[in-house]
């Protein structure tokens, strides 16, 4: 076998074609989210096709390679070419071989790497992005649903962006540019200094029987000690500790909205490494926990 077709295989396994398929939907999904198309965004899907190139005579990317360069030749996707597109996209899925929460959690992580290309997140830009999370909730307590799912909901409150909004947002969604690799994003949803906003889940469902919990921080409400007693009065058990095995890491309010990443440490940053592993992990503020017991009282 020449060297050719070698990585020609190797590159068309059915997971590394779904993904290229996935991404290529999620690209289009991001740039259009605001229903406004900018020359750097079209640039964006520009590198799909050339990370892509050298398959364009074989198939299945002989199919869609010229349906792109024909929508991109005026600089404008439009409408109807965005269908077309996704239409072609949905025939060449295969979520009867590829897992679909795996397919939806590509096309998630291209659609937010879309929307920061540029370098500008627009108002538009996340209340599409926040309809898609609102139409995929089952991905919820999958990484990084939850983390994009509240950092949008946070930063969309008064349904304006500010620069340091703007700077989170666009800090978190640019670790998604590089679709094409297979690197693990290295940076947390937080950076030391910066309000932990995209970290807790929206409004998380939480079950207290069978299920383990971690506190981290300080309460507003609970001792340690009452928080052990609390979980397992209700059917949980507390653990000191986070690993794969855990439920819920449920982080302390103590009446301050604005937390530093610092002052949680490696609990925090392990929960979001193992959530990052596929381990799903449903990291809670209390004052939902507050709510969540309320609900079973």
């Amino acid at each position: 076998m020449n060297d050719c077709k070698s990585t020609y295989l190797k590159f068309t396994g059915k997971a590394r074609f779904e993904k290229s398929i996935n991404s290529l939907f999620g690209i289009v999904e991001g740039i259009s989210a605001d229903l406004k198309i900018n020359a750097t965004e079209i640039e964006f899907l520009n590198n799909w096709m050339n990370e892509h190139r050298e398959f364009a005579d074989r198939h299945p990317f002989n199919e869609f390679m010229p349906l792109i360069s024909r929508a991109l030749e005026d600089g404008v996707l439009s409408s109807e070419e965005q269908q077309d597109i996704r239409w072609l996209c949905d025939r060449l899925r295969h979520s009867d071989y590829f897992d679909q929460i795996t397919a939806d959690m590509q096309r998630l992580q291209a659609m937010v790497g879309a929307i920061s290309a540029d370098g500008c997140v627009t108002e538009g830009e996340l209340r599409g992005l926040s309809d898609w999370l609102a139409d995929h909730d089952h991905l919820k307590t999958c990484w990084p649903y939850d983390e994009i799912d509240s950092l949008v909901t946070k930063v969309m409150s008064d349904g304006k962006i500010d620069e340091g909004e703007h700077r989170l947002v666009h800090g978190f969604f640019s670790e998604f540019i590089a679709l094409y690799d297979n690197r693990t994003i290295v940076s947390p949803s937080i950076l030391e200094g910066v309000s932990l906003v995209g970290l807790c889940a929206v409004c998380p469902e939480i079950t207290f029987a069978e299920s383990t919990f971690c506190f981290t921080g300080e309460s507003s409400k609970y001792s340690r000690a009452e928080f052990n007693s609390l979980v397992s009065s209700l059917g949980g058990e507390s653990v000191s500790g986070v690993s794969a095995k855990l439920n819920y890491l449920v982080i302390g309010a103590d009446g301050n909205p604005a937390w530093a990443y610092a002052c949680y440490g490696r609990k925090v940053e392990k929960a979001v490494e193992l959530r990052k592993q596929g381990k799903r992990i449903v990291i809670v503020h209390e004052n939902d926990l507050h709510d969540a017991v309320a609900d079973v009282r």
